[in-house]
């Protein structure tokens, strides 16, 4: 398992690839057929910082009961099922590929830096899935959801993002490092030769 996992750094700029095509299918979705079924209001998944209770309902409102099918099967039965594992599976694959530079990482053993990468991930999977399922809920039987449903999808959103953060802070930081580590021989090799 842990060897299925370290291979993935293989495979991140196909990953990465992918993530960002899907990515790019939704948000063309979102701004050029969503937004006209809602009036021009933002799709909760896009609220980094939440959501009252009425902006929710507002916003479910606004689709009424065909408009909430559409965005139920377009986004959440298709593009955002796969979205959060493949997403997964890309900051996995760059945190192993951006920590292979840095010597204490690259000496964890296979099944160390597996679980590190799977630790700095999953929380933010299952926060996504879980958002995920609560507002495609919420859109199956509009009349039913209440103020605990909105309140929880609004919580879990946030969630989501923050969670999100720190797997892309950690790739960034190792980027840096790994940077620096390349650009310290040449500059000692520069010196000696000045």
């Amino acid at each position: 398992m842990s060897q299925t996992i370290v291979r993935l750094r293989r495979h991140a700029a196909a990953l990465s690839f992918a993530t960002a095509a899907v990515f790019a299918a939704m948000t063309l979705l979102e701004f050029f057929y969503f937004r006209s079924l809602s009036g021009g209001l933002p799709s909760l998944d896009l609220r980094f910082w939440g959501f009252s209770e009425s902006e929710g309902f507002a916003w479910i409102a606004s689709l009424g009961r065909p408009g909430a099918e559409i965005i139920l099967v377009w986004h959440y039965l298709t593009f955002d099922l796969i979205f959060p594992a493949l997403l997964s599976l890309t900051l996995v694959s760059l945190i192993l590929k951006a920590g292979e530079r840095l010597p204490r990482f690259a000496a964890m053993s296979e099944t160390m830096r597996s679980v590190a990468a799977l630790v700095l991930v999953l929380p933010y999977t299952i926060a996504d899935y879980a958002q995920n399922i609560v507002v495609a809920r919420i859109l199956s039987d509009p009349p039913s959801a209440g103020a605990k449903s909105m309140s929880l999808a609004s919580a879990l959103i946030v969630t989501k993002f923050a969670l999100l953060a720190v797997p892309a802070i950690i790739i960034a930081a190792f980027a840096l490092a790994g940077l620096r580590k390349r650009s310290i021989p040449r500059d000692i090799g520069h010196d000696l030769k000045g």
